[in-house]
């Protein structure tokens, strides 16, 4: 049977929210412009250091840490995982090919097909830039389908459901097609008009790595998204779930 949670989360700084927390994972809805990891240039704004400072609640002599499982794009925001134990972190990564992740984005353009599946093989050159190449030496398969869900004169609202885990994958692969994400500023048309990427990881659903059941989180649609489709439907964007699922929903704090 179906175990449905309330509504519930936990608002840490810089608009990030804890979904779901037990003592093996914790699983996040990162705001957009958050990274998930820190670079050369940048330690502490990111949802590694918030996390880990708050399971080391403020102490930091404290040995305790949480580990990275993947990652989303700094520009991206939705649903993220991280592990409290290497052991969780092995699981989950090792049947990482078995998580089911559902993305939402908002392209330009209408789309001539109502469904597909894109198949290339992807490579970074030495500027970070991820291209598609048909040289399988150099490039790694990559496969993101997608579905329609509202179109308008402008815009189209996508499913994008994530079959492998390229960087950038799914900005390159819908450029590819002629429709980028909108405010996509290094692959597609991002200008002041749009100033936020509109790309959101909506639900993921995975087996917890110890008690094996079977954990879906899905967020609301984010307001920038109705804001460019002129309203979503929600029931048209749920995520599926199994019949021995426990089924969180998140209701993000208001958007700025």
């Amino acid at each position: 049977m179906r175990r449905r949670s309330r509504p519930s989360g936990k608002f840490l700084p810089r608009g990030l929210t804890i979904i779901h927390e037990d003592k093996d994972i914790l699983v996040v809805d990162k705001p957009p412009d958050l990274l998930t990891i820190g670079t050369d240039t940048e330690k502490l704004r990111t949802a590694y250091f918030i996390l880990t400072d708050y399971i080391r609640k403020g102490a930091a002599k404290s040995k305790k840490r949480i580990f990275i499982v993947h990652r989303l794009d700094r520009e991206t925001s939705g649903v993220l995982i991280f592990a409290k134990s290497e052991e969780a972190k092995f699981y989950l990564q090792s049947h990482w090919k078995e998580t089911k992740k559902k993305y939402l984005a908002v392209v330009h353009g209408q789309c001539d097909r109502k469904s597909e599946t894109i198949t290339t093989y992807l490579a970074e050159n030495q500027a970070h830039f991820v291209y598609s190449t048909s040289d399988t030496s150099k490039g790694k398969l990559s496969q993101t389908a997608y579905k329609v869900l509202k179109q308008t004169k402008d815009f189209a609202l996508l499913e994008v459901d994530l079959l492998t885990g390229r960087k950038h994958q799914i900005r390159v692969h819908l450029a590819g097609i002629g429709h980028p994400v909108v405010g996509d500023r290094r692959y597609g048309k991002g200008n002041m008009a749009h100033k936020r990427l509109a790309l959101h990881a909506r639900s993921i659903s995975f087996r917890h790595p110890f008690s094996g059941k079977q954990l879906t989180f899905e967020t609301k649609v984010p307001v920038y998204f109705k804001q460019l489709m002129g309203g979503v439907d929600h029931k048209a964007t749920g995520a599926a779930t199994g019949s021995d699922t426990i089924y969180k929903r998140i209701n993000r704090p208001p958007e700025s």
